[in-house]
C-alpha cells in the first residue's frame, strides 16, 4: 500500500506543488490537504494518514501546536502517525520547536523534489530526517550543552556492544546504513539490527534521539559531522 499523506500548509499553491511532487512517486498518495493546523488535526482524526507534511508557520494554530496535538491524540489512541516538518525559513527555534512536539523529520521547503519524496518514505518507515545545514546547525548550537565524555565507569555500564557503539558513532555522524555497513564491513541487515538493538537497549523513539543521545553522552563531538552530511537519517 501507498505511504498515505496528508498536506498541511497555509497557501493553496504551495499544497498544489507538494502534491505534483508527492503523486510523481508510486510509493505515495496524497490522501487530504489542510489550511492551518486546526484544520489539520481535524483531517488526521478523520483520515488517519501515515504521515503529516506539516508548515510550521501559518496563520491562526501553528505547525508546532497542531504537531503535539496530534501525535498526543494519536498516542492515546494507539495510532502510528508521522509527522515531517516543513518551512521556508531556516531557524533553529522552528526546527527545536517541531522535534519537541515530537516530529520525527524537518526540512526546508527548497529541499529538492527527490529529498522530500526520500524524507516522507523514511519517516514512514519509521526513520527520521532532518536537512542537512539545519541539523549540524543545532548540534554547533547545543555544543556547550554536551559533555565532555563519559568516564570509563561510565562506559562500562553501558548496555550498548562495542560493536553498538561503533554503529552509533557513525549514525550520530549522520552516515546511512549502507555506509557504514561498508566502513564496518558488515551486511545493511546487520546494520539494521544493531540500529533497531540500539534504539531498544537505550529507550530511544528514532535516529534523531538517537544522534541527541550519542552527542550528550560524549560518544561523538561537535564538528564531527563526516559521511553523507548529516541527513536523511535512514531507517
Amino acid at each position: 500500500m501507498p505511504v498515505s499523506v496528508l498536506l498541511v500548509d497555509d497557501q493553496p499553491l504551495v499544497r498544489a506543488g507538494f502534491r505534483m511532487i508527492l503523486e510523481s512517486s508510486p510509493h505515495l498518495s496524497v490522501v487530504g490537504e489542510a489550511s492551518d493546523g486546526r484544520e489539520a488535526v481535524r483531517s488526521v482524526r478523520a483520515l488517519l494518514p501515515d504521515v503529516v507534511l506539516m508548515d510550521v508557520r501559518m496563520v491562526g494554530t501553528d505547525g508546532i501546536e497542531a504537531t503535539g496535538r496530534i501525535l498526543s491524540w494519536a498516542r492515546s489512541q494507539g495510532h502510528r502517525i508521522r509527522v515531517l516538518g516543513l518551512t521556508t525559513f531556516d531557524l533553529d527555534e522552528y526546527a527545536i520547536g517541531m522535534l519537541h512536539a515530537g516530529a520525527t523529520g524537518f526540512l526546508l521547503k527548497d529541499a529538492p523534489p527527490a529529498e522530500l519524496i526520500t524524507a516522507v518514505e523514511v519517516v514512514a518507515a519509521g526513520g527520521a530526517s532532518i536537512s542537512p545545514p539545519v541539523l549540524r546547525r543545532l548540534l554547533d548550537r547545543f555544543a556547550p550543552l554536551l559533555s565532555d565524555g563519559p568516564t570509563d565507569t561510565e562506559a562500562g555500564r553501558s548496555p550498548l556492544s562495542t560493536r553498538e557503539r561503533e554503529v552509533l558513532g557513525l549514525l550520530a555522524r549522520g552516515w546511512s546504513n549502507a555506509e557504514i555497513a561498508a566502513h564496518l564491513v558488515l551486511g545493511e541487515a546487520t546494520v539494521k539490527s544493531h540500529v533497531g538493538s540500539i534504539l531498544s537497549k537505550l529507550g530511544l523513539r528514532d535516529r534523531v534521539q538517537a544522534v541527541v543521545y550519542a552527542y550528550e553522552s560524549g560518544l561523538v563531538r561537535p564538528g564531527e559531522h563526516g559521511g553523507a552530511g548529516g541527513a536523511p537519517l535512514y531507517p
